[in-house]
């Protein structure tokens, strides 16, 4: 019967149905296979999936535009609740990079370690870098920096308690260099440098602060105004900056504890993301880094 059926049309024009069938089956496999303008858009959502779904980062390749203005926000002294909860979440809530600079002694509990594992994990919007374990013996700077080997010690213990994973330091209390090429640092440190470059480690000075005073807690010096001055000079090279066109913003977390200080920081933050030309980015983008190979 089904054959029957089948030659009810003549054979002339079962064949050229056929044929046209085949066709138009070979063009459809062949448009989903090479047609570039489809590809690229199917690309693109696929990327756009991603973005959306890890908080608006990926890890990508990173490519240096000189024509932009490069700001690295970086934040000393956490975990320190709620000063570091509340900054990673107007980072987060703007959509901007930040580096935190921790402190070993101050994860003494299950929830300030939280917090470090928390930025630890929110990479590439956040960096964890390493800021010593005691804060230089809890501020005593000088016995700190002339026993290098014990500051050395001091630093690693940190970098496997927090499983830092880049090798990025900063000194405490000292704007210091160091990176692929060179070694900038006041002659009370530079033994300390001179040890952590033959280590294989960057250490990241600053070159605008965020200055605190200690009134009922620490309260930021500058207006958001000076401040966001400040940037713009250093751009425009009225003060000097460590590497023409990047910016390294200091501040500390327990600055903006406060509600009212939360808000300068929103408006900071806000402020420049307006202008096209500023770029924020983690610490492990500055220029002329050495190796900042994961750490075992």
């Amino acid at each position: 019967m089904h054959l029957k059926a089948f030659h009810v049309f003549p054979k002339p024009i079962t064949f050229v149905l056929l044929a046209f069938s085949i066709f138009l089956f070979s063009c459809k496999s062949g448009n989903e296979k090479t047609d570039p303008k489809a590809d690229s858009i199917a690309a693109k959502k696929k990327a756009d999936s991603i973005f959306v779904a890890n908080g608006g980062f990926i890890s990508a390749p990173f490519h240096y535009d000189p024509s932009k203005r490069y700001i690295y926000l970086t934040w000393d002294d956490g975990p320190q609740p709620p000063g570091t909860s509340t900054c990673m979440k107007v980072f987060k809530d703007l959509g901007v990079k930040a580096t935190f600079f921790m402190v070993g002694m101050h994860g003494f509990d299950s929830y300030r370690m939280s917090l470090v594992d928390s930025v630890r994990n929110s990479y590439p919007q956040f960096l964890l870098a390493n800021h010593s374990y005691s804060h230089a013996f809890r501020d005593h700077y000088a016995t700190f920096y002339t026993h290098p080997d014990s500051a050395i010690a001091d630093f690693m213990k940190v970098q496997d308690m927090y499983k830092i994973p880049v090798k990025i330091i900063r000194l405490p209390g000292n704007s210091a260099w160091v990176n692929d090429h060179e070694v900038k640092s006041a002659k009370s440190v530079r033994n300390v440098c001179n040890m952590l470059d033959s280590l294989g480690y960057n250490v990241m000075g600053w070159d605008i602060e965020w200055r605190f005073k200690n009134q009922g807690g620490s309260v930021p010096v500058q207006s958001v105004d000076q401040l966001l001055k400040e940037v713009n000079d250093a751009y425009d090279n009225r003060i000097a900056v460590n590497t023409p066109n990047n910016v390294v913003i200091l501040a500390h977390d327990r600055m903006f504890a406060k509600p009212n200080y939360t808000d300068s920081l929103i408006k900071f933050v806000s402020t420049l993301k307006k202008d096209p030309r500023y770029v924020f980015e983690t610490l492990d983008h500055y220029p002329g880094l050495k190796n900042i190979q994961k750490s075992k």
